[in-house]
């Protein structure tokens, strides 16, 4: 083919890569976080210099190997993480669907044709046969982006594609944080039907020391009857937990997405007490509000907003003219074998101009609608960062008297205990009755039983707090690349 041949196409081209340049997209500017510049409740140094949560490794947070291993196994197979997976995969194809919308589509074809008029149809006379081939090599109904529209919308649906991004992340974080509390409670749910065994046990025993004080004459019915509300009791407590205990195993193994082999499954709640025996490390406090902006969930939110501010240049160009191009070049024949043949080329060029004159107020309307999507966009980022402020605030709140709570609880644990063993030599010797052992052995059990819940919301506070900082995204700490790091908007641009 004559390469001059291909002169309309290339200048149709040419003029297409001169005229698009105008944006009407308004420039992107962040709003300010609206809350302080120190989290509530942090009696942190203000010039005090830590490691940011939101750079240590989840594994070097989590140290309890089995419970690494759960994350681990969570992180391979829990669905809804699959899923947030999925939907950057999707939001990626969408935004390369828009941005292809920003060159033209080159198509070739070629075809043939045939026809045969009868003598009695044919001005002639005679029957006519005819032929005709053609090839060609154009593009149709390519968009001049002239004031920015399908520019507008390529940078809208990157925003949205990258808060997709952001979400999985948020996922990750949050599955990470699940896993752990579902760890940690059926550790504590362990504990507490393991004290409800033993309570069964012991007052099993002493109500059949009170039967046999009653055989012999020496107890009354009055006593064989308190302790028999003692064991009902504490048979009551075994069953709930042992359902409970159940249900927390259940709850883990939908977390991780497949069944937890029994060697991983905690039998107790760790009592904390020395690095040691605690399957949480120590989180640095005293962090700044400013790295809130590293939570996933305020990142997404901030591309919501990008996305909705690009909207608003697509619904600004709708009010001028959209210019649109149709041009092919080729050669036609009515021979295939003169397809080629000098002469035989051909060429069409088609522009077409669309100028709004009167809509009804339609594209008045879709602007309104694009300016108030984002200052609704505007409001739900800066909810989003009161948020992500009052959940840090309440967890340092918490971690700052959670401490003392478990010294207090575990005081009053060692102080029942006394009182129990007290009550019962004062009543082996006569000089009480039953009704006041049961007193303090229900006053133990109940004290018992909430030391197991305080060591548990110590260990959960640590848990929430790692998750309210945005941390729980890499493996480890200072590692050089992210596991399944979420695209820069200079990555994803850069994608084909």
């Amino acid at each position: 083919m004559n390469p001059f041949r291909l002169a309309p196409l290339a200048a149709s081209l040419t003029i297409a890569a001169l005229m698009a340049g105008c944006s009407l997209m308004p420039a992107y500017q962040q709003p300010a976080a609206p809350v302080p510049g120190k989290f509530a409740g942090d009696t942190t140094d203000a010039g005090s210099t830590s490691a940011p949560v939101a750079d240590l490794g989840w594994r070097d947070v989590f140290t309890d190997p089995s419970l690494q291993r759960v994350i681990e196994m969570s992180l391979a197979n829990n669905r809804d993480l699959r899923v947030a997976v999925l939907n950057i995969e999707k939001a990626r194809a969408q935004y390369r669907v828009q941005d292809a919308a920003l060159f033209p589509t080159v198509n070739a074809s070629a075809g043939g044709s045939g026809s045969r008029t009868p003598a009695s149809l044919s001005s002639t006379g005679e029957t006519l046969i005819a032929h005709q081939y053609s090839a060609s090599l154009g593009f149709s109904s390519y968009e001049i982006d002239l004031f920015g529209r399908v520019r507008s919308l390529s940078e809208q649906a990157l925003q949205q594609f990258l808060s997709t991004a952001e979400a999985r992340r948020s996922t990750q974080i949050s599955l990470v944080a699940e896993v752990a509390t579902s760890y940690l409670t059926l550790a504590a749910d362990q504990d507490r039907l393991k004290l409800a065994r033993d309570t069964l046990q012991n007052q099993s025993d002493s109500y059949r020391l009170n039967q046999r004080s009653f055989e012999l004459g020496s107890a009354s019915a009055l006593t064989l009857s308190q302790a028999q509300t003692s064991v009902d009791s504490a048979r009551v407590d075994v069953e709930r937990y042992t359902a409970q205990v159940a249900q927390d195993r259940n709850a883990l193994v939908l977390l991780v997405g497949a069944d937890v082999p029994d060697e991983l499954l905690p039998q107790a709640l760790p009592d904390g007490a020395t690095a040691a025996t605690n399957p949480l490390a120590a989180i640095p406090p005293g962090l700044p509000s400013e790295l809130l902006q590293r939570r996933p969930d305020i990142l997404q939110a901030e591309r919501d907003l990008r996305a909705a501010n690009a909207y608003i240049g697509a619904a600004r160009a709708a009010f001028y003219p959209r210019i649109s191009l149709t041009a092919s070049a080729g050669s036609s024949s009515s021979e295939l074998s003169g397809l080629f043949k000098g002469g035989s080329g051909s060429w069409s060029f088609a522009p077409q101009v669309t100028l709004p004159i009167f809509d009804g107020g339609a594209n008045r309307a879709n602007l309104k609608i694009a300016t108030v999507s984002r200052d609704i966009s505007v409001a739900q980022y800066e909810k989003a960062i009161q948020t992500a402020f009052r959940e840090v605030s309440d967890a340092l709140a918490q971690r700052n008297t959670l401490g003392r709570q478990l010294d207090a609880q575990q005081s009053l644990v060692n102080a029942t205990a006394d009182s129990y063993r007290l009550s019962q030599a004062r009543f082996s010797r006569g000089v009480d009755s039953y009704l006041s052992v049961l007193d303090s052995q229900r006053s133990l059990y109940t004290a018992q039983q909430d030391l197991i819940g305080t060591r548990l919301s110590r260990f959960t506070n640590l848990v929430t707090f790692y998750k309210t900082l945005g941390g729980g995204w890499n493996e480890t700490t200072g590692a050089s690349v992210p596991v399944a790091a979420a695209p820069s908007e200079k990555s994803a641009r850069a994608t084909p």
